[in-house]
């Protein structure tokens, strides 16, 4: 069965806009495993912006589902990682100024930079994806780099652009092939997630920023339990 990781990090926005405690990202992650998801996904951004590091310090002690820590290649971030051994660390690109991540990780032309985090982030049994898109330079570069996955970069294809469903067909093929497991996220709704759960070769949807908007209206619970049957259907 294809699995849900239910990212968390809106929660963690809403109540930085104010301060304090509430709402308790941690208890969103409870009630979205409650309801159905298979992880969760938390993104610790350098500048902290949404998610800190009690955050992680307490989902991580909290939970017995997979923790998916999404996270720069930096020492600090690798640290972090080692220091909490969640389930899985997603690397991304980071940049201070963008509102949320912009694309994918450029794995061909940072392999110096990545290697050594890839390899610390392994030997610790942390599994390692990179999130990537669709390109079949970027997938060959994660392959032989030695991340076990890849995360396929969804926000084109969220956008409408022609042709970008095809890409990330053909991307999951060649990723399979190499002996990667393939996830997707990005941009992902009621509407466009169909298509995505429907490619075979994809294990893991991670989604966060739909499904927290939408909890504002409907409730955490039912949108995960909603969502979990649109992907179920697609298969």
């Amino acid at each position: 069965m294809i699995r849900l990781g239910v990212n968390i990090d809106h929660v963690a926005t809403i109540r930085n806009a104010r301060g304090g405690t509430h709402p308790d990202p941690l208890r969103a992650a409870l009630s979205a495993i409650e309801a159905g998801a298979d992880g969760i996904t938390l993104h610790l951004r350098e500048d902290r912006r949404h998610i800190r590091d009690d955050d992680v310090t307490r989902i991580c002690a909290a939970l017995t589902a997979p923790i998916n820590l999404e996270m720069a290649a930096t020492d600090d971030m690798v640290a972090v990682a080692l220091r909490h051994a969640p389930h899985a660390a997603c690397i991304v690109p980071e940049r201070r100024a963008e509102v949320t991540t912009e694309g994918g990780l450029d794995a061909a032309g940072q392999a110096a930079l990545l290697g050594p985090k890839i390899a610390a982030l392994n030997e610790a049994g942390i599994r390692v994806s990179l999130f990537i898109d669709p390109d079949p330079a970027q997938i060959r570069a994660a392959a032989s780099l030695g991340a076990p996955v890849i995360e396929l970069h969804t926000g084109a294809y969220a956008e409408g652009r022609p042709g970008e469903l095809q890409r990330l067909q053909d991307g999951a093929v060649l990723g399979r092939s190499l002996g990667l497991e393939i996830h997707a996220g990005h941009g992902l709704t009621y509407e466009n997630v169909a298509a995505i759960a429907a490619i075979r070769e994809v294990a893991e949807l991670n989604i966060g920023h739909f499904l927290i908007g939408q909890a504002i209206l409907d409730g955490l619970p039912g949108v995960v339990t909603h969502m979990r049957a649109l992907i179920r259907a697609a298969r």
